[in-house]
């Protein structure tokens, strides 16, 4: 990789490393932002449970020979978690009410790129728990400045005002953006995965009021160069109902129970509820000047759409509940079958009875005060729910997003996987928190809804389906921020010569409706799928990436994912780029690893890429096809 490597030739030259020291302007017609592309920065944001955190305490733990102390990982160490996890939880639990530290013990979160690269380092636990490790690979690889990739962990367990309130989060990546800006001389590119997402949501809300409205896009378009969301639960995700309720594990040996204590002392838990695209919350200056004058505002303002809409505008129910009917008030119940209760005989009072909710009544707290007399945890769900979201002075982050005001948008995200919608639980007989259990799971899959058993279930499902954790209904409510015309284009994933690439330019699009790409695919290949604006919003462009087969854990690892990077990074900073977007017809390898023997020829495979150059431990043909070191004309073939 040093000392000529062609793989640093590639992008080292064009992309963080200047080219003349001249300013380059913006070769297509997206942006206008004329300084130098070289003084760039990209600002990494982690998703939930994706930063280590550290002791800040000393712990004895009895029964153990593994005490805590102060910087001791505690998210994550599968030693101390197996050895003596009655410690470990009090240094990962809050208090559910106030989300204070437990007396003994505190956890904070660590800073840096090795706070996201991998959670528990080790021989086994590192490639295990690893997250943004091959992203940071890749940086260096093509030659990255270390001033040029910056990490912003935060406290993963922590509701966004807590983040605030607490650790001065949004003060800091303020900071941290204006810092980038005066170090390297150039805005930044924010990369977030999925929770990641809303935290910079709340923070360009956040935003709005520290800096004075006429000076607010001044700064975004100063500070921000590009945004790519990469698996944004944009309208939530159910799988939170099920951690809520039943308990998840995170792969980690613990009970449900025990995962379900933890998580409800979270109070960011609730911060990816599914919730209706058709309700939204007030106008964040007209909440503080209602609260100034002593007025009251509303959480939410639901269209005339939401009571129309099935499951508000779900594939289906987000919980199905069994519950005694004898505690039941009706009031709270606003999807119970209207049944009189004059016509119910006591021992029908006795029978369970199903409740259903949609994703409003999950978000706006109806569930929980449903399930207050039959769940411990009812009462301070709910009093989270409140305190933390709804009454939140910076936003309600239980609404639906509008496109972000940054130049570019890049929204991405993996379809087609199997992906829960919907659960059914009833009570277990058992003591809390093992009170509830899951008779059902419904999932959607290739445009259809199954249950755990396989059979087809009645419901509004999706042209496609999720990444395995986010339903494809919110990962795509991004496809609303396109325009009235879009470019669509898919392409295989793998390195092709633009024969399997197909092109469907100016689609209408209904943004009440979504996008259906009259294209066809092979069912053997993967493949990419483009959906491109550049023209609705003068000076912004905004795409939507599906990618298939790709995982909500595993996209920010996907060799996939970080060649289109690049490769539109590569366009983007180039002087000659001609058109908004990288071009689509033709894909080869860019790295070493790329290329490979062609047994069939006898000779390296893409011999306009690759070649073969012997190198002293090669053990094998393909080891020996490296790419070319005069890539430059290769280049050209993006622009």
């Amino acid at each position: 990789m040093i000392g000529g490597d062609s793989r640093v030739v590639l992008t080292v030259l064009l992309l963080f490393q200047g080219l003349g020291g001249e300013g380059i302007e913006f070769g297509g017609d997206g942006g206008d932002f004329g300084g130098d592309y070289s003084k760039l920065s990209g600002i990494i944001i982690p998703g939930f449970a994706s930063t280590q955190l550290r002791a800040w305490s000393i712990l004895d733990c009895p029964y153990s020979p593994l005490d805590f102390n102060p910087l001791d990982l505690v998210w994550l160490d599968t030693t101390k978690l197996l050895s003596a996890v009655n410690c470990w939880l009090k240094c990962i639990l809050l208090d559910p009410y106030n989300q204070t530290d437990h007396p003994e013990c505190k956890s904070r979160p660590d800073s840096g790129l090795s706070a996201i690269t991998e959670l528990d380092p080790g021989y086994i636990t590192g490639p295990l728990s690893s997250v943004w490790k091959e992203w940071i690979k890749w940086c260096i690889e093509f030659g990255i400045e270390a001033n040029a990739i910056i990490a912003v962990p935060y406290d993963w367990r922590l509701s966004p005002t807590m983040l605030e309130e607490r650790d001065l989060y949004f003060h800091k990546l303020k900071l941290t953006f204006e810092t980038a800006l005066k170090l390297r001389g150039g805005p930044s590119i924010v990369f977030a995965h999925s929770l990641g997402n809303n935290v910079f949501r709340y923070f360009l809300e956040w935003l709005k009021l520290e800096i004075a409205p006429k000076h607010y896009f001044e700064w975004l378009d100063q500070h921000i160069h590009a945004y790519f969301a990469v698996g944004a639960p944009l309208l939530g995700a159910p799988d939170t109902i099920k951690a809520i309720l039943s308990g998840s594990t995170f792969g980690l040996p613990i009970s449900e129970g025990t995962a379900r204590v933890m998580c409800n002392s979270f109070g960011s838990s609730m911060w990816m509820m599914p919730l209706s695209k058709y309700c939204r919350g007030e106008d964040v200056y007209w909440k503080h000047f209602s609260k100034g004058n002593g007025g009251v505002h509303h959480s939410y303002r639901c269209s005339e759409q939401e009571p129309r809409s099935n499951y508000s505008g779900w594939p289906t129910y987000i919980a199905n509940i069994e519950v005694p009917l004898v505690h039941a008030g009706y009031e709270a119940y606003p999807s119970l079958s209207e049944v009189t209760h004059e016509n119910l005989t006591s021992m029908e009072c006795g029978l369970p009875t199903q409740l259903s909710f949609s994703a409003r009544e999950t978000s706006d707290g109806t569930f929980f005060k449903a399930i207050e007399n039959y769940d411990p945890d009812g009462k301070r769900l709910s009093y989270q729910l409140h305190r933390l979201y709804h009454s939140d002075p910076v936003l309600n982050p239980l609404t639906p997003w509008d496109r972000p005001p940054i130049k570019t948008v890049f929204c991405i995200y993996g379809t087609d996987l199997k992906t829960e919608v919907g659960y059914y639980f009833a009570p277990s007989g058992k003591p809390y928190p093992d009170n509830w259990i899951i008779t059902d799971v419904i999932y959607e899959i290739e445009g259809s809804l199954i249950s755990r058993s396989g059979n087809l279930v009645d419901g509004d499902p999706g042209i496609a389906s999720g990444d395995e954790t986010v339903p494809y209904h919110s990962l795509s409510w991004c496809k609303s921020w396109l325009g009235p015309k879009v470019n669509i284009t898919r392409a295989p994933q793998s390195e092709h010569d633009g024969s399997d690439v197909q092109i469907d330019m100016n689609v209408e699009n209904n943004r009440e409706e979504d996008i259906v790409p009259n294209m066809t695919r092979s069912q053997r290949g993967k493949y990419i799928t483009y959906y491109e604006d550049s023209e609705s919003i003068p000076g912004k462009r905004t795409a939507v990436w599906e990618l298939d087969k790709v995982n909500h854990r595993n996209i920010v690892r996907s060799p996939v994912l970080m060649r289109e990077l690049w490769l539109q990074m590569l366009h983007d900073i180039h002087p000659n780029a001609k058109s908004s977007f990288v071009t689509k017809a033709k894909r080869g390898p860019l790295r070493d690893e790329d290329c490979y023997w062609d047994y069939g020829k006898a000779r390296c495979a893409w011999p306009e890429y690759c070649e073969y150059r012997y190198v002293f431990g090669d053990v094998h043909l393909g080891q020996s096809c490296r790419i070319k070191n005069n890539s430059t004309d290769v280049l050209s073939h993006y622009l």
